[in-house]
């Protein structure tokens, strides 16, 4: 699968045109409530369709190696990103763990755009990288609190809150809950319902991506926070975690589909559940920092480029 058939697909083609449209300052919007069933409507299929496929697999040593891998990956990947925003992008302790954890965690929509872009090149990967994505979302928010905490004396401790925030955030349970779901339903009984989840998967994931093109665009350009050094680490951490996901991806033997969802997710940052976790962990951490170096650069950089090119990696590596 080539990186200009990649790029050529429709759910990378509208994003792009979401992009334009925000970039001439265009008035094209879609409606909050909108985008927000959506959102819900991506996260309920991508589980249900994952659960059913582990279903007819059955669960497998693949399956445990990749959610370890994924569990490895999360913890340690904001302790490498901490490290380049305190020394390079000189940001202070407080900050940078707060950003440094949206690193290690994951975008949904980073990695549904990558499972249909595998799919139609012939390269699924397994039902299971749907677990592994849920699984990758918490680790991450412990480590940039631990990165974090020489910076927060004084400010007061979300405690319990926190905590149900960061375990039982709607993101997870709506993936882990349709997860359940489609893995105890099985195929045959899935079947009256996937008119719904997989046929019109494609075309709701072209309006969602469309959507995040102009949020993504705008974001960036209201931002006053973003320096040249954090928008190269933006672009920089993202090639960096992936090219460690994938070799992470050829140690356990992942398939190559899997491979490439394992070192696009490591590559991902959060931009839902983090920030989330964040305002009630360290709310004194600037927002517009996070915000705009997970959403308004990674998460375009990863849609446009990163997903062919950690493709192509993982089928190098595969060799």
């Amino acid at each position: 699968m080539g990186a200009i058939d990649t790029l050529l697909s429709p759910v990378i083609l509208f994003f792009v045109l979401g992009v334009s449209a925000a970039a001439v300052r265009s008035d094209l919007a879609i409606p909050e409530a909108m985008a927000k069933a959506m959102s819900l409507f991506l996260m309920a299929a991508i589980g249900l369709k994952g659960g059913v496929q582990v279903s007819q697999a059955g669960f497998s040593g693949g399956m445990i190696a990749a959610s370890l891998a994924g569990l490895g990956l999360s913890f340690a990947l904001p302790f490498i990103a901490f490290a380049a925003l305190r020394s390079f992008g000189r940001l202070d302790t407080l900050n940078a763990g707060a950003v440094a954890a949206h690193y290690g965690s994951v975008s949904v929509v980073t990695f549904a755009t990558a499972s249909e872009v595998l799919t139609r090149g012939g390269m699924p990967p397994a039902g299971y990288m749907v677990a592994v994505l849920a699984v990758m979302e918490t680790p991450a928010i412990v480590s940039g609190m631990l990165l974090a905490r020489r910076g927060t004396q004084g400010q007061p401790r979300a405690g319990g809150h926190l905590w149900r925030e960061v375990f039982f955030n709607g993101s997870v349970v709506l993936l882990l809950g349709a997860f359940a779901i489609g893995a105890i339903v099985g195929k045959a009984k899935y079947e009256p319902i996937a008119p719904m989840f997989t046929g019109l998967w494609s075309g709701v994931l072209c309006l969602f991506l469309l959507d995040m093109g102009l949020i993504a665009v705008r974001r960036l350009r209201d931002s006053q926070a973003i320096t040249l050094r954090l928008a190269t680490l933006g672009l920089a951490l993202p090639l960096i975690n992936g090219l460690i996901g994938a070799i992470v991806a050829r140690l356990v033997g992942l398939d190559m589909g899997s491979a490439a969802a394992l070192s696009i997710l490591a590559a991902s940052a959060s931009y839902i559940a983090v920030p989330a976790a964040m305002r009630l962990a360290l709310p004194k951490a600037d927002a517009g920092i996070y915000l705009s170096m997970s959403l308004a650069l990674t998460f375009p950089f990863n849609i446009v480029f990163g997903i062919p090119l950690f493709i192509a990696l993982s089928t190098a590596l595969a060799r």
